[in-house]
């Protein structure tokens, strides 16, 4: 039986992060990626995410406990909104980096993708950031029952050449096709123990670099 999923806070800043230190794995996205829709069909709920057919309505990081787990679901806001002004998208730009990096119980990141289209360069970068981070990453594929197999197949192809063989995940949220593999990718991330650095010269501990 997978983890229940309730809203615990919602946070609009930085000052309002919380659960620093406890397990989680975030969901990323552009805008109507389909990521509310997602959350719904992990929880088997159908309004826990707020679903709107205007992009963007995710504006605040939101915290969901998996109990009976002390872990956390964290939906990221969506990004690429083009319709909001450039000093809000940029003052979502640096939360959301802040959280990335400044999150010591961040497991991993879940980086959502349309299906229906092929890598676009927000993706790419937010992936590649997540992996300077030495963040493991889940990629879902999102709406594959609103494409072509031939599409779905051409997006697939795409992205596995961009991520080097970081498998990826087929999801449709309508039908919940997908939803059970996951779960199973986030509660891996979430049991994963985090194994020290070591250095091959020493075969000892390092701590990690303080980057101010």
């Amino acid at each position: 039986m997978h983890p229940t999923l309730s809203l615990e806070i919602t946070a609009f800043n930085k000052s309002q992060l919380a659960f620093a230190d406890c397990p989680q794995v975030a969901f990323a996205g552009r805008s109507n990626v389909g990521k509310s829709s997602l959350i719904n069909a992990l929880a088997g709920r159908k309004q826990l995410a707020k679903t709107s057919s205007t992009p963007g309505k995710t504006r605040s990081i939101n915290y969901y406990r998996m109990q009976p787990l002390d872990a956390f679901l964290v939906d990221l806001p969506g990004y690429g909104y083009a319709r909001c002004s450039q000093e809000e998208r940029n003052a979502w730009a640096k939360l959301l980096e802040f959280y990335l990096a400044e999150t010591p119980g961040l497991k991993g990141m879940a980086l959502l993708l349309d299906a229906r289209h092929e890598p676009q360069t927000i993706d790419k970068n937010l992936a590649q950031y997540a992996q300077g981070l030495h963040l493991p990453l889940i990629p879902i594929l999102t709406k594959a029952d609103k494409c072509t197999k031939r599409e779905l197949q051409t997006c697939i192809n795409a992205w596995n050449r961009l991520l080097a063989g970081t498998p990826l995940l087929v999801t449709s949220a309508q039908k919940k096709d997908g939803v059970d593999k996951v779960w199973e990718a986030v509660l891996d991330l979430i049991h994963r123990v985090d194994e020290p650095e070591i250095s091959e010269e020493t075969n000892e501990e390092v701590d990690e670099p303080n980057v101010e």
